[in-house]
């Protein structure tokens, strides 16, 4: 479980990160990432849907970014909101794999933001 503080909640805080932010695109994932400076911590939100599959499998992704993103919060500067988005095959490839992934769509919506 990642800390409240590193977490997004909210329909609005979802809806707005989606709407307003760098839109980075993967073979299994879609990350969404908003500089926000009003933000004292870097916040994650993740959607998965039915498409993934069965809920066990939705589980397991949540799960897996999850800890992914709990890695992120200790390298990447606070005052970031981001949403990731499972696409289906997500649940199909293994832990690195997803892994790779998840970290490379950061740091290069990191890059797209500073820039």
């Amino acid at each position: 479980m990642l800390a409240r503080e590193n977490r997004l909640i909210k329909a609005d805080d979802f809806r707005s990160t989606m709407k307003s932010a760098k839109k980075i695109g993967s073979d299994h994932l879609v990350t969404y990432l908003k500089r926000d400076e009003t933000q004292s911590h870097t916040r994650f939100g993740f959607v998965v849907a039915k498409t993934v599959g069965g809920a066990v499998k939705r589980n397991l992704v949540k799960r897996r970014m999850r800890e992914i993103a709990r890695e992120l919060i200790k390298e990447n500067p606070s005052g970031f909101t981001v949403v990731v988005r499972a696409l289906p095959g997500a649940a199909e490839i293994d832990w690195t794999n997803l892994r790779n992934e998840l970290r490379s769509s950061v740091a290069a919506g990191v890059k797209k933001t500073a820039g």
